[in-house]
């Protein structure tokens, strides 16, 4: 992947030549100073409308990441996942709409990064972007790095998969924010989903595809409890691309005002990017209590 890397900035500054283009010249130094701002200054909230376009979008795997709060959001990942950050653009160029960069990050992991938790690792890795800008804003970014590389240095088995936090991550961020259908969208069409034994909707398991799950476990939360909050969460990758999901539920039932915090957690089994199999562990008997209270 590092040859790679190298090889493919190589042809792109064999094929984006500088020029004295005062657009291009605007564009470079407008996408320069912007991004170290954000990753060296730490200035999230320069990720806006005055400096990206609304629709914005990170070319990713196993889905493109679209809009400046999803983007926001993603990048918050490394301000806040690494502390003594030093982000380098060690060579940028330009040509028409697009701008090269060849960069360098450098940081120390000591907070939550995707799920993962601060290993104390430092980290020093190259890679290379390929941005595209629309009337002086952001429009599209593409990122190449050596991933096998980064996750070693950060002790952390490469032969995982880390896009499969990010995906279960994405999941809980979407349910947090009400958006269901986006969550749908990271579930595999004959998905796998138990809820825990003796939990009062695992009435219906095994629920086969989404719009089981929606109308089994997710439609009768919503009605049946006032709220139903996941706190405290933690993402462990496992091998066999399954992500263990520990932490509460903090629940209020409509019906006798009752709440619950309980611990709880929930096994992913995934699949090229798509959630296939779902298996909950909850303090049933607890949940039971409150509604029989």
């Amino acid at each position: 992947m590092k040859h790679f890397i190298t090889l493919l900035f190589i042809a792109t500054t064999l094929f984006l030549t500088s020029c004295k283009d005062p657009t291009v010249e605007k564009n470079i130094k407008v996408y320069t100073n912007t991004w170290d701002e954000i990753v060296n200054q730490g200035k999230l909230d320069l990720i806006n409308e005055s400096n990206f376009s609304t629709d914005i979008t990170m070319i990713s795997q196993p889905e493109n990441i679209v809009g400046i709060e999803d983007f926001k959001a993603y990048y918050s990942n490394f301000i806040t996942g690494f502390s003594d950050i030093k982000f380098t653009v060690l060579d940028v160029l330009g040509q028409g709409d697009q701008v090269v960069k060849h960069w360098k990050f450098e940081g120390k992991h000591t907070g939550d990064f995707f799920g993962i938790p601060a290993t104390g690792k430092s980290v020093n890795v190259e890679g290379a972007t390929i941005a595209k800008m629309k009337d002086g804003k952001i429009l599209q970014e593409q990122d190449f790095m050596d991933n096998l590389i980064f996750m070693e240095q950060l002790g952390i088995d490469p032969y995982l998969n880390p896009n499969n936090i990010m995906v279960i991550q994405k999941i809980y961020n979407d349910f947090e924010k009400g958006d269901i259908p986006a969550v749908g969208e990271a579930i595999a069409e004959n998905a796998i989903w138990n809820e825990a034994e003796n939990f009062p909707l695992a009435d219906g398991n095994p629920y086969i595809g989404f719009e089981a799950i929606l109308n089994g476990v997710f439609a009768r939360i919503g009605s049946e409890w006032e709220y139903w909050k996941l706190t405290d969460l933690n993402l462990q990758e496992m091998t066999n691309n399954k992500i263990l999901a520990t932490g509460r539920y903090q629940a209020k039932y409509k019906k006798n005002g009752a709440e619950i915090n309980l611990q709880m957690a929930h096994l992913w089994t995934l699949e090229n990017g798509k959630v296939i199999q779902f298996q909950q562990f909850a303090d049933t008997k607890g949940i039971a209590d409150a509604m029989n209270k």
